[in-house]
């Protein structure tokens, strides 16, 4: 990003942390909308625990280096992107705010990053690759209607994606506290306990209205299916085999999200899949799983260091990236920030949000003595935290 286009970006002047995002989103989303994005599965004890275990990973200051002059462009796929993230697959972000999934593909042209396009999500998947100017990668769920999925994957290449994310920790969707209590479903429906609700959040309400409620707009624009969009629908069945069929189908570059285990990852490589995101689903599935830092770089260790690795879930700063790319990520992958600063202050607070994460990362670089983000490894590491890290 070139700096007439960052003079160019307007900023929300009431956002100076993520923290403060989350605060401010909290205030301004109504309950239902807002512990849908924040919220998390079991005791949510996992979902604190990513970005604590982040925490834990204290860097090393370096000094008397010249750092006057820093690169943070990386290369993933052989597609160079200015920054070293992109916005992880989120599902029906028009509820956030309307308008939020043509913001996300504004923003990832503005910052020239990716943009994970949910099979979930509130705009089409052609629609997001043309407004994304091609900026887009495709996330897929596997369901038992293996035409729709057939379709899909036409879909995305007749449009021009060429990565594609392929989620695998969802089989069964695990129980999240606060949407049953809130009693949020999908599809979307208004009932008598979400109207009191709205009612005291009226410009979302009245925004959303107008706007028209969203729905999951890549199942509706099927045109060889009949899958119907439901949340909890059961993934059981998936294995190594359906694997296998999406790898046969899909010849451009295959993404395995949701891996933890170093075992799961050597098989997916050996599989043929192109690279790995290290991911626990942000905390929103097995409460009792372990930090999707803690399991880093185990992975790496197993599938060796050439192998690309994506990593997700937990990252609050841009110090995060720097500890991610420490412990043996190649690309990271951001959610919840982004939501907090779309519900706090629509598209000018999710570039408050990226601006804060931009500005951390370009520091924090500096501090630790290096000029190139591609020169980030386990040295950065304060040796004292690393071998004691704790939750």
């Amino acid at each position: 990003m070139n700096d007439e286009t960052k003079k160019n970006i307007k900023l929300s002047k009431r956002i100076f942390s993520i923290k403060e995002a989350r605060v401010v989103a909290q205030k301004k989303l109504p309950k239902l909308i807002f512990d849908f994005v924040d919220g998390a599965s079991g005791d949510e004890k996992l979902s604190k625990i990513n970005y604590t275990a982040l925490d834990q990973v204290r860097l090393e200051p370096k000094v008397l280096r010249n750092v006057e002059k820093r690169k943070l462009n990386k290369t993933f796929f052989n597609i160079d992107y200015d920054y070293p993230f992109g916005f992880a697959p989120m599902g029906m972000c028009n509820l956030t705010w309307p308008g939020a999934d043509k913001m996300l593909a504004n923003a990832s042209i503005r910052y020239n990053v990716p943009t994970c396009v949910s099979m979930a999500s509130t705009t089409s998947l052609e629609k997001m690759y043309e407004i994304s100017k091609g900026h887009s990668w495709l996330q897929l769920y596997i369901f038992q209607d293996e035409n729709f999925v057939k379709d899909l994957l036409q879909r995305a290449k007749d449009t021009g994606y060429k990565v594609l994310i392929l989620t695998v920790d969802v089989a069964i969707l695990s129980r999240r506290a606060r949407d049953e209590k809130n009693g949020f479903s999908m599809p979307f429906k208004i009932g008598p306990r979400q109207f009191l609700d709205f009612a005291t959040h009226p410009k979302w309400s009245l925004t959303t209205l107008l706007s028209g409620i969203p729905k999951p707009m890549n199942y509706l624009t099927s045109k060889n299916s009949k899958q119907v969009f439901k949340r909890k629908e059961n993934r059981g069945s998936t294995d190594w085999d359906t694997l296998r069929r999406v790898r046969d189908i899909w010849k451009d570059n295959l993404i395995v999200k949701g891996i933890m285990s170093p075992e799961d990852a050597y098989k997916a490589k050996n599989e043929g899949v192109d690279a790995i995101c290290v991911s626990n689903h942000g905390g929103r599935q097995l409460d009792c799983a372990t930090a999707s830092i803690d399991a880093l770089p185990r992975i790496r260790e197993k599938v060796g260091r050439d192998y690309p690795l994506i990593f997700d879930s937990g990252i609050r700063s841009g110090s995060d990236i720097i500890r991610a790319l420490a412990l043996g990520a190649d690309f990271t992958m951001m959610g919840r920030p982004l939501m907090y600063g779309i519900g706090a202050d629509q598209e000018y607070g999710l570039n408050r949000v990226l601006e804060i994460i931009r500005e951390e990362l370009n520091i924090s670089l500096g501090l630790v003595g290096l000029t190139d983000i591609n020169e980030v490894n386990d040295e950065v590491i304060s040796k004292k935290y690393f071998k004691n890290m704790k939750y």
